[in-house]
């Protein structure tokens, strides 16, 4: 049996598990996790938490102090999500000081609510890192336009952050200088920049889904060939511009300083369609520097049947084009598609938010403590 897992991160891709609840903290499963499959970073996000919260009664007996406590929704909520990363962030503590900082890593998410605000975003961020209290914590910030602005402020202030919900080339490339215009801002501030962090979670199984529901609307023998491709292609793509933008002059004078490079990661790795492999996010996304942050059953699968045959990503750009350069000609327009990702992806934390507060009132109220 070879351990594909292991494997994996020899190659340079850091593991991260996409999910987080009370039950995998107190039942020992996180730890396990890091212990036997080579997990060394959680991400989370609203619809993690709603489902976490909305299950079971691992929460019950903090709700209950809550709500008789009278506290708002909003702040319940905080208070009960912080307390699980704070306490992932210590068990994974070990790995953060081993890596010098660089995984080990838990990534809490500002209200989604605040997606088209700049400065809501930036004070949401220094709030999360302050409640959260601990240096293995990343703050989630979407990459909105609005969202740009606050990266670069957040991490001027010496605040590692998550940027999330990626979808194309050029807003990769805004968030990318966002973070060095950030490190640029924390070094005229005296910050030691090689305490500050950051991915940029580029999102991957959505891109397909989109794009092969357009294929599927065509119908042709030739758009049937395109199906299953764009995702990697895209993923790819943002590889080399990384590769690009961490090889120039302006990075060269911050990695001087300190500077941490900005690591991309694999968000959204879960295979949607079950025609597909259900590794493919994974073995064809295998680059030195980035992570890849999966869902359990995603894990799993790479765990057991995953075969990781070394770097896939490298060398394989003028492919990568000629399949998006494919879809155009086809008439499936790039940026239409990357655009209706982003709203959407906004759109269902936003949601999920929502649920989240509406589950969390409803199990403030049923364990509210009777008056008298």
């Amino acid at each position: 049996m070879t351990d594909a897992l292991k494997r994996l991160s020899e190659e340079g891709v850091a593991i991260w598990l996409d999910d987080l609840s009370r039950k995998r903290i107190t039942s020992g499963n996180l730890a396990e996790l890091i212990d036997q499959q080579h997990v060394v970073g959680v991400t989370t996000n609203p619809t993690i938490f709603q489902k976490a919260i909305s299950q079971g009664d691992g929460y019950d007996q903090q709700l209950s102090d809550l709500a008789a406590r009278k506290v708002t929704v909003e702040e319940a909520i905080r208070m009960i999500t912080t307390a699980d990363v704070r306490d992932a962030a210590d068990i994974l503590r070990p790995v953060f000081d081993a890596t010098n900082g660089q995984d080990g890593r838990v990534s809490i998410e500002v209200d989604p609510r605040l997606a088209h605000n700049t400065k809501a975003t930036v004070a949401e961020a220094k709030q999360l890192a302050w409640l959260v209290d601990r240096p293995n914590t990343l703050i989630k910030i979407p990459a909105t336009k609005a969202g740009l602005p606050a990266i670069a402020e957040t991490i001027g202030r010496g605040i590692s952050v998550n940027v999330t919900l990626i979808f194309s080339l050029e807003r990769y490339r805004a968030v990318m200088d966002a973070y060095l215009t950030g490190l640029e801002k924390a070094k005229e501030h005296g910050l030691d920049l090689s305490k500050i962090h950051s991915v940029a979670s580029f999102f991957v199984s959505r891109v397909d889904t989109e794009i092969d529901k357009r294929l599927a609307g065509i119908g042709t023998d030739e758009a049937k060939a395109l199906r299953g491709k764009a995702a990697v292609a895209n993923a790819r793509l943002a590889y080399q511009a990384y590769e690009e933008v961490f090889s120039s002059d302006r990075w060269s004078t911050l990695e001087n300083a300190g500077a941490n490079k900005q690591r991309p990661l694999w968000a959204s790795t879960g295979v949607k369609d079950p025609d597909y492999p259900d590794t493919l996010y994974v073995t064809e996304l295998v680059a030195p520097n980035t992570v890849n942050t999966m869902p359990e059953a995603t894990l799993e699968a790479t765990d057991d049947h995953g075969e990781i045959s070394g770097d896939t990503v490298t060398g394989t750009y003028e492919q990568a084009r000629a399949d998006l350069d494919a879809l155009e000609k086809l008439g499936v327009s790039y940026d239409d598609v990357v655009q209706v990702l982003e709203d959407e992806g906004v759109d269902k934390f936003e949601a999920s938010w929502n649920d989240l507060l509406k589950s969390t009132q409803a199990e403030l109220e049923r364990l509210a403590p009777s008056e008298g």
